[in-house]
């Protein structure tokens, strides 16, 4: 096989990319408790989301946050590739992936940054990068070889 034809089968090691369904668990509760229609729930599923594990938490952009509707909970400092910042972290982003839920709080990024999905919520879904193969690869949460443990002293 010639060096071009190989160049056009080249593929991007170590990228993972996955779709994502988010919901406005505060929303949910409401909608539960029958203060609002089910139907007004905001929720939204991003499409590319890139699995960074150089990331510690969900990060969306501000335009993503403001159609969920989700509430601050307060400014952090984080660290970005290009040194320390301050962001807005907001509550209540409630996902959905691969048959796994779980609610989080969220870093904002800028109205047309990539979203992030870091290890907190990677860990607590028991989800695993399998980089070779650019997927998400679930744990097992119901075998001897569970995700899930405690150390009881």
């Amino acid at each position: 096989m010639s060096a071009s034809a190989m160049m056009g089968k080249v593929r991007e090691v170590g990228k993972v990319i996955t779709p994502l369904e988010i919901t406005n668990h505060a929303d949910q509760i409401r909608a539960q408790a029958g203060d609002i229609p089910t139907d007004r729930v905001r929720s939204m599923v991003l499409s590319a989301v890139l699995v960074d594990t150089g990331a510690t938490s969900l990060s969306l952009p501000a335009d993503a946050i403001a159609r969920l509707g989700l509430a601050v909970r307060r400014e952090v400092l984080l660290q970005t590739a290009t040194g320390t910042a301050t962001a807005r972290l907001f509550q209540d982003a409630a996902i959905s992936l691969m048959g796994r839920e779980a609610t989080f709080d969220c870093v904002e990024l800028p109205e047309g940054s990539e979203p992030l999905l870091g290890v907190i919520p990677l860990e607590a879904l028991g989800l695993e990068p399998d980089l070779r193969n650019q997927r998400l690869r679930v744990l097992p949460d119901d075998t001897d070889g569970t995700y899930w443990t405690a150390y009881v002293v």
